[in-house]
């Protein structure tokens, strides 16, 4: 999708989520993949100003082995489900910046648990061909029992009678996470990842390291690093 045609209203929006849709792969997701990338966009307190980062960590030591940021401007009005209009654009520049392609992308969000079944994870999954699952820190639809209080315990994420993702316990007696699939990604292994790259924290590494590089961003460098479509 080049500049002229991102959409531009929110009826472009909702067809052009309509056409990815179908285009959605489900699992089995990778089997041992040996890096993932954490994704993640801060935004400026003026609201016009976003910095959006790609971390990517190896799965064996969580060590940081490409990171890229670029700066620029949202890309899309908010309008509640349509969220990924917004940061899709930077994030993509992103990604285009790697020198190490990730096998997994990680978003800080949703993927099927969305109002539309078309969050961001499934959106950047659809549009790179790479498989996707988002972790969010609080649900955006749905509905579920409390998991267990012990690490690993979970429970389902329910809307409309649909199971749409994991309610996910990273850590004994901590708040849960909330995971759902985007593309070529099926849920137990989403959840085994999660579980795998939050060995101290309630977050994933690739959460906690995306999020500090775009925040970081924001504070150094134009905010016209990089062009996102016209609205």
């Amino acid at each position: 999708m080049t500049d002229d045609d991102w959409p531009r209203t929110e009826e472009e929006a909702l067809a052009v989520q309509d056409a990815l849709r179908p285009r959605l792969l489900g699992g089995p997701g990778p089997d041992r993949p040996a890096t993932v990338a954490g994704l993640d966009v801060a935004y400026h307190e003026d609201g016009e100003r976003l910095a959006a980062a790609i971390v990517v960590l190896d799965t064996a030591g969580h060590r940081v082995v490409d990171t890229a940021v670029v700066r620029g401007r949202p890309a899309f009005p908010y309008v509640p489900g349509l969220f990924a209009f917004r940061e899709v654009p930077a994030l993509l520049a992103a990604l285009g910046r790697l020198t190490v392609r990730p096998e997994v992308l990680i978003c800080d969000g949703h993927g099927l648990a969305h109002p539309r079944r078309f969050g961001l994870a499934c959106h950047l999954g659809v549009l790179t061909g790479l498989p996707s699952f988002g972790v969010g820190k609080t649900p955006l639809v749905g509905d579920w029992a409390p998991p267990g209080e012990r690490r690993g315990d979970r429970s389902d994420l329910v809307d409309g009678g649909e199971t749409v993702g994991a309610v996910l316990r990273t850590r004994d007696g901590v708040k849960p996470v909330f995971v759902s699939v985007g593309h070529r990604m099926d849920l137990d292994t989403a959840c085994e990842l999660t579980l795998s790259l939050t060995p101290r924290f309630r977050l994933p590494e690739t959460t906690r390291a995306a999020d500090r590089a775009c925040r970081d961003a924001l504070l150094t460098g134009s905010p016209q690093d990089v062009k996102v479509p016209r609205r």
